[in-house]
């Protein structure tokens, strides 16, 4: 937990000076150079899958002066520089970050599958089924963007991208709220689980301040003549820790909170430790964000390793839904 704070700042200096490739006189006249001579006299015609994934003739004289100026600069041993924010990585059928885009979908299909298994495995009885199924659907709905973003990345496919890894983030604070807190509704399952009162309106409370939270979130970023890539991070960091903080509560080997509701708050199962695991996995995968650097052979970077570090922990997690949920300390019409 404690390395959030560190790649906060991390992060915050990779925006500062995510540019000075684009901003170098030379790439400046490279680009002009060849947007009068091949775009505006000539007007060629590009490739099918460039013309599919939203590629321009300009956009593509800048993917070209990239890289012959990261080649002169690797071959004249200057450091490789980013452009408009990103690393000169090497297209694949017009995706500008392929490594990203196939990662991001093997998160989809652990999402996919995390999503079958809650299906098959927990009983339609229990309160907290539909939310779990509700939260695969917004991750892999985050997961699809995240492949368009990294597919083209152009002002609209960024704010999908993070404004759905916003949604998926605050709907996981929203279920783990209701799971350790027990204020999901009981009024429909079969099973014989004891409720406070006042469960129904905090529950009603707590989704109507995350749907508020929500909506204000992506309504200050949409509306602003300029992304605010500052606030975004410092909102998802917030959330996602508030996540990782309550279930790092959950699993602690003495009573903080009544984790079933049909057993006393002592009543702590050997697997509770996994959602610890899980935790520290999470901060483990973050923490490669630190270790920025170019792409290998133009293909792989930090970020792309980090998509692909997610798809077991998202796997490992839904093993760990599951199982909480088949426990018996569901069970019960009094807690023992």
């Amino acid at each position: 937990m404690r390395l959030s704070p560190i790649f906060f700042l991390s992060a915050l200096a990779c925006i500062a000076h995510a540019s000075s490739g684009d901003r170098s006189p030379v790439y400046i006249e490279c680009v002009a150079k060849c947007d009068l001579e091949q775009c505006q006299l000539h007007r060629p015609t590009l490739p099918l899958a460039l013309r599919l994934t939203g590629w321009t003739c300009r956009d593509n004289c800048k993917y070209n002066c990239m890289h012959e100026i990261t080649q002169s600069d690797v071959e004249q041993g200057r450091p490789v520089q980013q452009y408009h924010g990103k690393w000169p990585f090497w297209r694949l059928a017009g995706m500008q970050e392929p490594a990203s885009v196939a990662f991001s979908m093997l998160n989809l299909w652990a999402h996919a599958r995390g999503f079958s298994k809650v299906r098959r495995r927990i009983d339609n009885s229990h309160p907290m089924k539909s939310y779990y199924i509700m939260w695969s659907f917004t991750s892999i709905n985050a997961w699809i963007w995240s492949s368009v973003f990294h597919t083209r990345d152009l002002p609209v496919t960024e704010k999908l991208d993070y404004f759905s890894a916003a949604l998926a983030i605050l709907y996981a604070l929203y279920y783990v709220v209701l799971r350790l807190f027990h204020i999901y509704p009981t009024s429909r399952n079969r099973l014989t689980i004891p409720s406070e009162p006042s469960s129904g309106l905090i529950h009603k409370a707590w989704s109507s301040i995350c749907i508020m939270l929500y909506l204000g979130h992506v309504s200050y970023l949409a509306l602003l003549p300029r992304f605010d890539y500052t606030y975004n991070m410092i909102f998802n960091l917030a959330v996602g820790l508030t996540h990782n903080i309550l279930w790092v509560v959950y699993s602690l080997p003495f009573a903080t909170l009544r984790r079933f509701p049909a057993r006393s708050k002592s009543y702590r199962p050997r697997f509770v430790s996994k959602a610890a695991i899980f935790v520290a996995l999470t901060t483990a995968a973050t923490a490669l964000e630190l270790f920025d650097f170019p792409p290998w052979r133009g293909s792989i970077d930090v970020h792309s390793l980090w998509h692909l570090s997610t798809v077991p922990i998202s796997l490992y997690w839904y093993d760990f839904l599951v199982k909480d949920a088949l426990d018996e300390g569901w069970r019960g019409g009094h807690r023992l």
